[in-house]
């Protein structure tokens, strides 16, 4: 007996050595590198020797040898007598297994969590959650065993029983938690600490908190009954059977707002999207009636049906105003992520929240959207990127468990939960079950605390159902018979929660159907569900957009600027601190662009770029441009990020000249974006939706990557201020020409652009010279209303001594829409005919007329394509009494490109007996050939073309 107790107080696996290296062991499981040297190659060596009792490998596979190790080491110690061992090995080894258990459930308990509301699935069989799976049998569940590395009780000690329970109620209830993919030992702590210290249940829902959440849930269900009967057959995308998101939501706004936050960024697709904008933000039920009886805004051009449509409020919380704001989206489902994350993102930047501790997005998923949109992937890729991210996203999944009305939930995705997509950033999931309204509740505010606490994302996913189809139309019973017979059968979320109540004695029978009765009451009178709504609270932060919404569209504005200022600037974007070892290409660079600032040799687009941003930013204006090579350039024009050679004296090595123009300048941001088009698009979109007053350019680095972001164009960009009144100053600067490089990199699709270019929606340019990108960028910005701005930049121009411009063409005048004839050997009155391009091919077509000596063929350049400048081409075209013959050309295929577009709008302008042409590349099913030689055939030819004496007459006056 005293040897038993000499054994407990010394051996380092007993007494208050036991828990020490259970510790270790078990972060050595997650982390073999968090642990000391000498405990890794134990531990290794333990896990590499062979298994000798025959059992399934698993995580923590290979017990019986660590246990084996343990009991000998325990023998050797010079404490112990021989006639402890066996025991000491039993205990010992009974220890370890518990260990396993408890770290079982932890990563396994999921499995056997009660998470659907329709209980359609039976449990799966997990032997390593069976306690008989580790040796032990009923006569060991009352055995003491420690539990030190759980947080069950403030006891070091308790019964098997009693842990198993506690590892049951905590992990296999209403919640089932996913946090052990977490790399950060920490993080896993902290999850632990919070799910075990209260067995998975919230011990502060009290009886006003439950009474509230059952406002809630009638709210979210009253709302939608009212709508079904009133409306019927109305599309609304009803949250009957997913009720509990609403009371999700209110925690995280009213949780959220406990913890610091002033702004909430929502972005979700059309599930309960009415209801979250009745019941949570305050919009006037009236106004969404008026809405389904067909009554529209005469402010929008086209409009949006109205579970597209955003609103935004200021909500009075327990701990302040927040502003909430829910983002228009279209049906593309996860698109409007990377919008929600654009806009926090400036809306962050505007307070100095760099840790995003006061504003915070919060997007909302369907469970196959989330698992099948790709977007949803690239748009988590930004969340810890330093251009991107936006200190931990909110996201919450509105589970239906279908997806659409015909969907197979076999066929939805390729992983166990829809969620699985997360663990690429190891976000933690909390999975819940939504007919437990109380436990949702919970895990959203476990899920705010946690993102507040390490500012990183974090996902609840709400397992519920959906009661109609997809949309009030369907019958999902035709292809869910068996699913659809369970859902007529269940009372309702509301149902169920009162119930449990009135058990509780919380609330009387009477008092659950008055509120019914009082919410029918409320929706027959339109009257709001929310109060207070701060209708006159102002934030110091909000934008005010009423300058831009008000202002007519006019190309011209003053752009140029002083010999002087562009002297000084010049100097102060050319300055690289003492020290600070540039590679020779760069010097070299450097001290061109002086020369070119003082006027001794023509700016080159590069330069006019940074004079164009450098005058933007000691103007006020920021400036933030991003792409996949953005800092430096695709074609190393740019060098806006500098980088030491040797590295020695700098943080990163790096030195940003448009960051140091002086103490009052505005932010220069630059950075070269992950590998993505689509989220980063839609990012920055969001981001110039929000911060007006900032030059927002996404580059891409070439032109047709563009096509990977098409949906953001098409649905946003093109279409947001027709649909939504939404504006925005978004550049988007896309490469292109025609230089020999084949299909993939010579097109950035200018017809498409030009597709959707209608009611001054954006503006459609190419630049082909260095003066014309300086007014540009500077017009973007100085003109009183924002509109989205396509920049097709160009490649071999960038370096064109031809294509460079003089000091004084930025010191004076302006963006020209249409630059005219520059040659002064061509006599007007002799020209007959009159070739009209846009970019590179310009350069061509001057070449060719120059090297074949003809003297009566004019040339001018479509600078901006869309809107068309009708008057400034018609003065043009009068400069030429004998003109006769117009001839459009232009590099890309005759299918692509501006032709089919730009020759009405040419021949709108034309007078009697003038005829129109077309000179170009044949239809192709290709943007552009492939092989060289082939390209330089037809670059040839169609330069040959345009100034042959006949041509193929297209239209005619």
């Amino acid at each position: 007996m005293s040897s038993n107790k000499e054994s407990l107080s010394t051996s380092y696996l007993f007494g208050g050595n036991a828990p020490y290296v259970e510790e270790l062991y078990e972060i050595y499981l997650d982390n073999p590198g968090a642990v000391a040297e000498h405990w890794r190659q134990y531990f290794d060596n333990l896990q590499n020797s062979p298994a000798t009792d025959g059992s399934e490998a698993t995580r923590d596979q290979i017990h019986s040898p660590i246990v084996e190790s343990f009991a000998q080491r325990a023998k050797s110690n010079s404490f112990v007598s021989k006639s402890s061992t066996n025991q000491d090995l039993s205990v010992a080894s009974k220890q370890v297994f518990v260990q396993s258990l408890i770290a079982a459930y932890r990563s396994l308990g999921i499995h056997w969590a009660d998470l659907d509301p329709l209980k359609r699935k039976e449990r799966v069989e997990i032997k390593e959650l069976e306690p008989s799976f580790y040796g032990f049998t009923e006569a060991d569940l009352d055995q003491v065993y420690s539990c030190s590395n759980t947080y069950f009780t403030k006891s070091s000690t308790m019964t098997l029983r009693d842990i198993l329970k506690a590892l049951r109620d905590t992990y296999c209830r209403s919640i089932g938690v996913e946090f052990m993919h977490v790399s950060d030992p920490s993080i896993k702590r902290w999850i632990q600490e919070r799910m075990e210290s209260t067995h998975g249940v919230d011990i502060n829902i009290n009886s006003d908190s439950k009474r509230h959440i059952l406002q809630q849930l009638t709210e979210a269900e009253g709302l939608e009954r009212f709508l079904h009967t009133k409306y019927v057959g109305q599309k609304r995308f009803s949250l009957e059977g997913g009720e509990s998101f609403i009371a999700s939501m209110d925690e995280v706004v009213n949780h959220s707002a406990d913890l610091g936050v002033q702004e909430i960024i929502v972005g979700m697709a059309h599930r309960g999207r009415l209801n979250m904008l009745v019941n949570i933000m305050g919009k006037m039920p009236g106004d969404l009636f008026a809405e389904f009886e067909g009554k529209h805004s005469q402010s929008l051009a086209d409009g949006d049906v109205k579970y597209h449509n955003g609103f935004s409020s200021d909500l009075a919380t327990r701990s302040g105003p927040v502003h909430l704001s829910l983002s228009f989206n279209p049906s593309h489902l996860e698109i409007v992520n990377p919008v929600v994350e654009g806009s926090a993102r400036a809306r962050q930047e505007r307070r100095a929240d760099y840790k995003g501790k006061q504003v915070l997005p919060v997007l909302v998923h369907g469970d196959s959207a989330f698992s099948g949109q790709g977007v949803v992937m690239e748009t988590l890729n930004l969340a810890q990127t330093r251009g991107y991210g936006t200190g931990g996203t909110i996201h919450l999944v509105i589970n239906n468990q279908i997806g659409f009305t015909t969907s197979d939930p076999r066929d939805s995705r390729s992983t166990i939960y829809c969620t699985d997509v997360v663990k690429m950033i190891e976000a933690p999931v909390f999975h819940v079950n939504g007919d437990d309204p109380e436990a949702v509740v919970f895990a959203t505010r476990l899920a705010v605390d946690y993102r507040m606490q390490f500012g990183r994302d974090v996902v609840v996913d709400i397992v519920c159902f959906r009661k109609l189809g997809h949309n009030e139309q369907d019958t999902p019973a035709l292809t869910q018979p068996l699913m659809y017979k369970r859902i007529v059968k269940h009372p309702g979320t509301r149902k169920l929660y009162a119930d449990k109540l009135i058990a509780q004695q919380v609330i009387t029978t009477e008092e659950a159907d008055s509120l019914v009765k009082d919410y029918r009451q409320v929706m027959e009178d339109g009257h709001r569900t929310i109060e207070p709504i701060l209708t006159d609270y102002k934030s110091k932060y909000a934008i005010d957009w009423v300058p831009f919404l008000n202002s007519k569209w006019t190309d011209h504005a003053d752009t140029a600027l002083p010999i002087s200022e562009l002297k000084r600037i010049g100097e102060l974007i050319t300055k690289v601190p003492d020290g600070f070892n540039t590679h020779s290409l760069v010097a070299k660079l450097l001290n061109d662009r002086r020369k070119m600032s003082q006027g001794e040799i023509n700016l080159d687009y590069g330069m006019g770029e940074h004079l164009a941003f450098a005058s933007l930013l000691l103007s006020g204006y920021g400036v933030r441009i991003t792409g996949q090579d953005s800092g430096r350039g695709t074609f190393t024009h740019r060098h806006a990020v500098l980088h030491d050679q040797n590295r020695e004296r700098w943080d990163d090595g790096t030195y940003i000249p448009l960051q140091n123009l002086s103490d009052t300048q505005a932010p220069f941001v630059v950075i070269d974006s992950v590998l993505s088009e689509e989220a980063v698009l839609g990012f920055e979109y969001g981001y110039a939706c929000s911060e007006p007053n900032t030059l927002t350019i996404w580059e891409a680095q070439f032109g047709d990557f563009v096509n990977g972001a098409q949906v953001v164009i098409d649905q946003f960009i093109s279409s947001g201020e027709s649909k939504w009144g939404r504006q925005s100053g978004l550049t988007m600067m896309l490469p292109h020409g025609y230089e020999g490089q084949g299909p993939e990199h010579s097109s950035a699709r200018i017809e498409r652009f030009l597709q959707l270019c209608a009611d001054n929606n954006m503006q459609v340019v190419q630049p082909t010279d260095a003066s014309q990108i300086f007014h540009v960028l500077r017009r973007q910005m100085i003109r009183p209303f924002r509109k989205p701005l396509v920049l097709f930049t160009p490649k071999s121009l960038l370096r064109n001594k031809d294509a460079s411009s003089p000091l004084s063409d930025i010191s004076e005048g302006s963006f020209k829409t249409i630059i005219p004839e520059v040659d002064k050997n061509i006599n007007q009155k002799s020209v007959k005919r009159l070739l009209v391009c846009s970019g590179k091919v310009y350069y061509d077509l001057a070449n060719a007329r120059r090297d074949r000596s003809i003297d009566n063929v004019a040339i001018i350049r479509v600078e901006q394509l869309y809107p068309f400048a009708h008057k400034a081409f018609e003065f043009e075209l009068s400069k030429y009494p004998n003109l006769t013959e117009i001839i459009w050309v232009q590099d890309e295929p005759q299918n692509q490109g501006p032709w089919y577009y730009i020759q009405h709008h040419l021949y709108e302008n034309m007078i009697d007996g003038q005829k129109l042409g077309y000179a170009g590349r044949n239809a192709s099913a290709s943007p552009a050939v492939g092989y060289l030689a082939k390209h330089q055939e037809q670059q040839k030819a169609l330069v040959d073309q345009a100034f042959a004496q006949k041509f193929k007459v297209i239209l005619a006056k």
